[in-house]
């Protein structure tokens, strides 16, 4: 699949070292080597919208693939378009570990993170 690199220059999530590191571990735990982290977002969550994860091993011809560290992050098209310019972390304090989506298009996000809203 070809892509188009001006598209993705434009738009665009990064990905923290902190959460390839994590993606990586937990690929080799799940005995998923060959998979990618897939990012979506879709309607649902207590603010309007939540963050899904799972792995993968399909593209689609609308995925946009975002790699650290050798490992690879998926986001469709029309997830992309609410996660643009987004940071996925790992992040691990006293309350517990999870990954951490730093979105610049949410307007509100609800006390879980997992779900947000856009204005």
């Amino acid at each position: 699949m070809a892509e188009d690199t001006s598209v993705i220059e434009d738009r665009g999530i990064v990905v923290t070292e902190n959460a390839a590191r994590r993606i990586a571990t937990l690929k080799t735990q799940e005995r998923a080597e060959s998979a990618f982290l897939r990012i979506a977002v879709s309607g649902g969550g207590c603010s309007g919208f939540q963050y899904g994860f799972s792995f993968d091993k399909q593209r689609n011809d609308d995925d946009f693939v975002f790699e650290r560290d050798g490992v690879a992050v998926v986001v469709d098209d029309v997830s992309l378009d609410l996660l643009n310019g987004a940071e996925l972390d790992f992040v691990e304090d006293l309350m517990g570990a999870s990954f951490q989506v730093r979105n610049p298009n949410a307007a509100s996000s609800c006390g879980c993170g997992n779900s947000f809203s856009i204005g």
